[in-house]
Parts: C-alpha cells; structure tokens; sequence
C-alpha cells in the first residue's frame, strides 16, 4: 500500500469570504487559521500548503468577551532599547482592525516559513468592500 502525497503544484486552491460582522475573535481567528493552514480538505499534508485563500470582510464589527476591550494589549517592539510599543485592543480598532484578526490568525499557524506563506494568503478588510471579485470568492457562513 501506498501513501498519497500531494504536491504543492497539485492542490486546487478556492477562495472564500468569510463575514466578520458579529462574530467573536478567537473563534473566528481559529476557522479561518484552519482553512488557510488546509485542515478542512481530506488530502492535508503538514509539510505542504494544502490552504485555500480567505477573505473577511467587516473587521471592524467583531466582538470580544469580558473585559478584553479595555485590558487586552497588543505588544511590539521597535528593536532599539526601550522600544516596546502597547496599544490596548479599543485603541488598535479605532486605527487599524484589520491588523487585530491578522494577529490572531498569525498566532495560531505555524512559526515557520511554511506559516508565513499561509498567512499571506489572508486578506483582511475593514469595511463590507473586497477587490478580489475576479477570483470569484465564495461566501463561507461560520454561523452554524
């Protein structure tokens, strides 16, 4: 018996837009990082980007529980002594909510290049508006 191994050239990739509006971020964060790390397909490899391209569209209305609005911290650093940068969640909404899925998609994919790849195949929109129509995208509901 043999063992089938996909190829990266042999994988057919979909595009997929997913909605935002409501949801909360880490379950969100977690559907998305599954589908672009290819989990989703019966021929996943963990060496080989099986992914298929995501797009979400109204980052600016997802929800966070509790208290994570005003006490959860986005940290980094400039790489100069004394150069941490935190900005606290309703901060970092206000200017840029795209980058608040893009973190915690970021922190659930592999740390390696195989992760970076994967998520570069994330586009991630503040409002209702996405210029990838000619890829003909399908709407993925994450309501079930």
């Amino acid at each position: 018996m043999k063992t089938f191994m996909p190829k990266a050239d042999s994988i057919e990739k979909k595009w997929y837009v997913i909605d935002a509006n409501g949801q909360t971020l880490g379950r969100l964060a977690s559907e998305i990082a599954k589908i672009l790390i290819g989990k989703n397909k019966p021929e996943f490899t963990p060496s080989v980007d099986t992914g298929d391209y995501v797009i979400v569209i109204n980052a600016e209305k997802i929800v966070v529980t509790g208290k994570k609005e005003t006490q959860k911290m986005y940290r980094r650093h400039t790489g100069y002594i004394g150069g941490l940068k935190e900005v606290v969640y309703k901060d970092m909404m206000a200017k840029h909510p795209d980058r608040i899925i893009t973190q915690a998609v970021k922190g659930m994919l592999p740390k390696n290049t195989l992760g970076s790849h994967m998520l570069k195949k994330m586009k991630v929109y503040a409002g209702s508006e996405h210029n990838h129509q000619a890829q003909n995208p399908v709407v993925l509901d994450l309501n079930k």
